[in-house]
């Protein structure tokens, strides 16, 4: 059955990093996306779209901005429960609320329950698709996979691997990370709209044994990605350092495991040096701005401007916990902020991009997610740009689209989705409902200590 969504319609054409940024996208005042058989078959201006498939069933938008969903390209699910914790830097915030936290996840039951709320409140964010870690426990994995393929989400994410610097309950080994990501690629990559990541959770926690394994496995199956941590913050640098000694540079202690290539995300890479920017350029690998995280515990300025001047793939993402919101809008905002900090204003253009295509492209997915292009899953989100009267007086005063757009970008948050489809099918108005009762249920199941 074929279903016009209607509304107004903004489709990039080009990336706004490789060209001026109002030339790199069309916009229709009066726009439609026709969906069939949960993908898109066409989007463009109303009229012309309609004549495709005149018995279509309607869904009227009215001036609403329809937009590919949200695509957050680095998160930790376990983390959840415990976002916005205060006054850690990363080392300590780890060792104080990240390892008690995934501990708990060695609980199937608590597994299901933290994987249900998270993907309800991305959903009630307008974020389709997230990449995310999950904890040593091959149970929080399936438990991700299981809450995403219920929900007809695209999730990519993995078993976290850690076998040195972490406690005893966390820990694994070389052959254990090896084995238990081996079955669950087998079980998962795939599998409808699952796709498995492995994933080393940084340097510090996995061995070089580790870190080979980790690799082998990678070349035995390099359609999938590899995701990990990198150049986060300068403490981290020199626990590397004190860790590998001979070691050129961060990025190194990877490389000389088969962990950089094409399909590699490296989540966060604020303090490069010019010889690991220059690898990465050159292998494909992609880099992952995490802005409200990057803030909330102080790890520094990633300059997205010259990343993507240098070559480097990005994309850009959420990092919850460490991370202080779900909402993609937010984490565009600060992006614009670490932008402004770094001496680069970002244009709206670019922080959309960042957060549908540009992300997708990171994940090498931009040919199922991320975009308006026919053939591509019909993820989509309907923003309302006059949400809340703040929001609704500025953008009044609009010239153009951008215009618009960007005090939403700067203000919005949830009340500004008002409309969520996924695989064509519509989520509206469900995540508030059921972030409720997921968090009711928690109450149910044993605290931490």
């Amino acid at each position: 059955m074929a279903h016009l969504i209607t509304g107004r319609l903004l489709r990039f054409t080009a990336d706004p990093f490789a060209a001026p940024p109002e030339a790199c996208a069309t916009f229709d005042a009066h726009g439609a996306v026709l969906v069939e058989g949960g993908t898109i078959r066409a989007a463009g201006p109303v009229d012309e779209i309609a004549r495709l498939a005149p018995g279509a069933t309607r869904d009227h938008m009215g001036d609403a901005l329809l937009l590919p969903g949200f695509v957050d390209a680095h998160m930790h699910y376990p983390q959840t429960g415990m976002i916005a914790s205060w006054g850690k830097r990363l080392i300590d915030w780890l060792e104080t609320y990240t390892f008690p936290e995934e501990a708990r996840f060695a609980d199937p039951a608590y597994a299901r329950q933290q994987a249900a709320l998270t993907l309800d409140l991305a959903l009630a964010n307008g974020t389709t698709t997230l990449a995310s870690f999950c904890t040593i426990h091959p149970g929080s994995v399936e438990a991700l996979f299981e809450a995403a393929e219920a929900r007809g989400m695209a999730v990519v994410a993995g078993k976290t691997c850690m076998d040195r610097n972490a406690p005893d309950a966390l820990r694994d080994t070389a052959q254990s990370a090896h084995d238990d990501s081996a079955r669950l690629l087998a079980d998962w990559h795939r599998r409808g709209r699952a796709v498995y990541a492995i994933t080393p959770r940084f340097t510090p926690t996995s061995t070089p044994d580790q870190l080979e394994a980790l690799g082998a496995l990678w070349a035995e199956h390099p359609d999938c990605p590899m995701q990990t941590h990198l150049s986060e913050q300068i403490d981290e640098l020199a626990w590397v350092r004190a860790l590998h000694p001979g070691a050129a540079d961060y990025l190194s202690t990877y490389e000389a495991h088969g962990l950089v290539g094409p399909g590699a995300l490296f989540g966060h890479a604020i303090h490069l040096t010019a010889r690991e920017r220059a690898r990465l350029a050159e292998s494909g690998a992609a880099v992952v701005h995490c802005p409200t995280s990057n803030t909330f515990i102080g790890s520094g300025l990633f300059d997205a401007a010259r990343t993507r001047a240098d070559g480097i793939r990005a994309g850009l993402a959420t990092d919850t916990g460490g991370g202080s919101s779900f909402s993609m809008l937010r984490t565009m905002a600060a992006a614009y902020e670490i932008g402004q900090l770094a001496g680069t204003a970002l244009h709206p253009a670019q922080l959309l991009w960042l957060a549908t295509e540009g992300s997708a492209r990171a994940l090498r997915m931009e040919d199922r997610i991320g975009t308006l292009a026919p053939g591509s899953m019909a993820d989509l989100v309907a923003l309302d740009l006059a949400s809340v009267p703040a929001i609704a007086q500025r953008t009044e005063r609009a010239g153009n689209i951008w215009e618009a757009l960007f005090p939403t970008i700067m203000m919005g948050d949830d009340r500004a989705i008002r409309a969520v489809w996924v695989a064509g099918v519509k989520r509206a108005g469900s995540g508030r409902d059921r972030t409720l009762e997921n968090a009711a249920a928690l109450s149910t199941l044993p605290r931490a200590p």
